[in-house]
């Protein structure tokens, strides 16, 4: 080729990756495989090596990150970033309204409602479709320049628009495609974490001995303000936009509604539960849904904003101070109280780690009773001189697990103590190390039997081998008597001595026996998450079943080999081996093979013609046998495709225990509902 036919393949690919980012990451709806876009990824990569002249600043290469900063420019916002006025209860928020109304000179006004994100708020220009600078909030006046940043967050566009078509969804703004690209174009929006990936983060993070956050705010705010762009890049971050701060004149936009509309047809995700209302009354009543709705969201809400709908009354009503008069945020009760850290206990993980947890004066917390919260680690404490005695704030979000916010000193009397963690394992007495560089604490003996406890309830979790009736205190019995030694040992329990266990009878013991059976064809992808090998979860666990068709090949596998995979970086390479190269690992391997457990990989190549070819399914709820993962992997192997969102192109809706509102959406458009077992039978199992 030559190299103007290079450098127009070179814009191709990189609009082409573009798109499917967008598919992939704010659609959740990829239409290509992982290899068909490693594939267009190298071919950009290669290009780009032989013609560095080729490479640019938005090329998809570059979502990686770059080389670290040694500060943040300042920014001055061409217009302010204004703080919303707050209101607390009803009262206030028709007060506000009534105000409005007065100073329009009518009651006919339209509304926009939007959940109030708990992120970081950002501004990004976009000049000739191109992105050209990410900005924070600071001051609201002026911010810090964190641009490499941005472009690492993958729902934030490179280039615009991003002309991938979107499938109508009830109630949201219809997508204006039809307006020409702006010649410049600040977007704003608020970049946060996922409550699932913000857990998933802290484990990862305490798994390498590293600082946890305390929230997933604080999480996605020191992640966007890192001089490093490369450690933001491998941070999970997202992003909902929300408004526009400068937009060209020759792009007519009238509402805010429209704005939302606008900003998604041009390729930004935009959130799913913005809703539009003629009548203030509705719009009110929708917002108070919020209040019993914030726990069932996977990130955090502190709120829901009202807005006049007119940009013409936007500009009208101006602003008060620093505040619109045209928006207010109707904040919901807090979610946190102030009780008495009565004491710190420490327990042993699966791994060895000490994790102290804070014994609480009981508290009411958004209508559940709050006793006990996670502090993390040694330094965590250390860094809120936090002490037995002291009044603390504590927060709890959801599923998320209570946690101690930080002390209020201005209480204190001088009986607080300060804590030390123990220099001794309380649960074998063995000497406890800390790794320079590291967080956590370890307990040194791996007999420990705390250690065994947490890696049986580990092992029988519904996520891993979903053994029925096995919690944490049968472990701890199993293991303080003596039953078993090791995870394998749950498979050689006899009935006759369960049954002399007190509280255990005929029936019990036999059900549990069952249990324990059933579970030994789970397949690898189970056993993998069971053994609790470091770095290796459910997602990991997922990729090498899918790489590997039984145990076997995987431990013969090496660590180069290891890394060569997609996903599988150089910490877990390494963790993976170290685990199989441990006698007592292999001896547990071998046990659990001799007593029938299946360690071969669910996900083979389907033989003859893919049952599920051409077919779009949606997973739902708790399945019976499968992770959600495992069902994915099935589908996918007999040709069909799973999406994350119910539309008219579903075709199927796969529901377990606890359907969410899939299920109920699939209902309306008449899309059919099945089983686990349905799902079987149309795999022709």
């Amino acid at each position: 080729m030559t190299f103007d036919d290079t450098r127009t393949r070179a814009e191709q690919l990189r609009k082409v990756l573009e798109y499917h980012n967008y598919r992939y990451y704010v659609l959740d709806d990829p239409e290509i495989n992982d290899a068909a876009y490693d594939a267009l990824m190298n071919e950009l990569r290669a290009l780009e090596a032989e013609f560095p002249e080729l490479q640019t600043p938005d090329s998809p290469t570059q979502r990686v990150g770059a080389p670290p900063l040694e500060a943040f420019d300042k920014v001055e916002h061409a217009r302010p970033m204004l703080s919303l006025a707050n209101a607390f209860d009803i009262g206030e928020v028709r007060h506000w309204y009534e105000r409005v109304c007065r100073l329009v000179g009518h009651d006919q006004i339209e509304w926009g409602v939007e959940p109030k994100i708990d992120g970081l708020a950002v501004a990004i220009t976009y000049v000739n479709g191109r992105l050209v600078l990410g900005a924070t909030r600071g001051n609201g006046v002026v911010g810090e320049d964190i641009t490499p940043n941005i472009r690492t967050v993958r729902q934030v566009p490179l280039e615009i628009p991003v002309r991938a078509p979107r499938r109508a969804q009830e109630d949201l703004p219809p997508f204006l495609t039809d307006l020409p690209t702006p010649a410049r174009l600040e977007v704003r929006g608020e970049v946060y974490m996922r409550l699932a990936d913000f857990e998933r983060l802290n484990r990862e993070q305490a798994e390498a001995g590293e600082k946890t956050f305390a929230n997933p705010r604080n999480a996605a705010a020191g992640s966007l303000r890192l001089l490093d762009s490369r450690i933001t890049a491998q941070r999970p971050l997202s992003f909902f936009a929300y408004g526009i701060g400068i937009l060209d004149d020759n792009v007519e936009i009238q509402t805010q509604w429209e704005v939302l509309g606008y900003l998604g047809g041009l390729g930004f995700p935009i959130n799913p539960d913005a809703r539009h209302f003629t009548n203030f009354e509705e719009a009110l009543a929708y917002a108070e849904t919020w209040m019993s709705r914030r726990d069932e969201l996977d990130y955090e809400v502190d709120g829901a904003v009202f807005k006049v709908n007119s940009l013409a009354l936007q500009e009208k009503l101006g602003y008060a101070g620093r505040e619109p008069r045209w928006a207010l945020a109707f904040k919901f009760p807090a979610s946190e109280a102030i009780t008495t850290l009565k004491d710190i206990k420490v327990n042993v993980g699966r791994t060895g780690v000490l994790n102290p947890n804070a014994i609480l004066e009981p508290v009411p917390i958004g209508g559940v009773i709050v006793s006990n919260a996670t502090l993390h680690n040694e330094d965590y404490i250390k860094e809120r001189d936090l002490r037995i005695g002291d009044r603390v704030v504590v927060k709890r979000s959801g599923d998320v697990i209570p946690k101690v916010l930080r002390s209020l000193p201005e209480f204190r009397d001088g009986d607080e103590l300060i804590w030390e963690m123990p220099g001794h394992c309380p649960a074998c007495g063995e000497p406890v190390v800390r790794l320079e560089g590291e967080a956590a604490a370890y307990c040194t003996n791996s007999a420990c039997p705390a250690q065994l406890i947490r890696e049986v309830e580990h092992f029988v979790s519904r996520g891993a081998m979903d053994i029925e009736g096995l919690g944490s205190k049968l472990a701890e019995r199993f293991v303080t008597e003596g039953l078993i030694r090791d995870v394998a040992d749950l498979y050689t329990l006899e009935q006759a001595r369960l049954e002399e266990m007190d509280g255990l009878g005929h029936k019990s013991a036999q059900n549990l026996l069952a249990a324990i059976e059933a579970s030994k064809d789970r397949g690898l992808t189970r056993v993998l998450t069971a053994l609790g090998i470091r770095h290796v979860g459910s997602t990991v666990a997922e990729l090498l079943a899918g790489q590997y068709p039984s145990m076997d090949a995987l431990m013969s596998t090496g660590e180069g080999e290891l890394r060569r995979i997609k996903g599988i970086g150089p910490q877990i390479a390494e963790s993976l081996t170290d685990w199989f190269s441990h006698e007592p690992n292999r001896r547990v391997i071998e046990k659990l093979r001799a007593a029938g457990v299946n360690l071969t990989s669910r996900r083979v190549a389907p033989q003859g013609p893919a049952a599920l070819a051409g077919l779009t399914f949606v997973l739902t709820g708790t399945l019976p046998s499968l992770t959600r993962d495992e069902a994915k992997a099935l589908i996918e192997a007999a040709g069909g495709r799973v999406t994350g969102s119910v539309s008219n192109n579903t075709d199927y809706v796969v529901a377990g225990d606890s359907p969410g509102s899939k299920l109920d959406k699939a209902r309306r458009l008449n899309i059919r509902v099945i089983d686990e077992a349905g799902l079987r039978e149309l795999l022709g199992e």
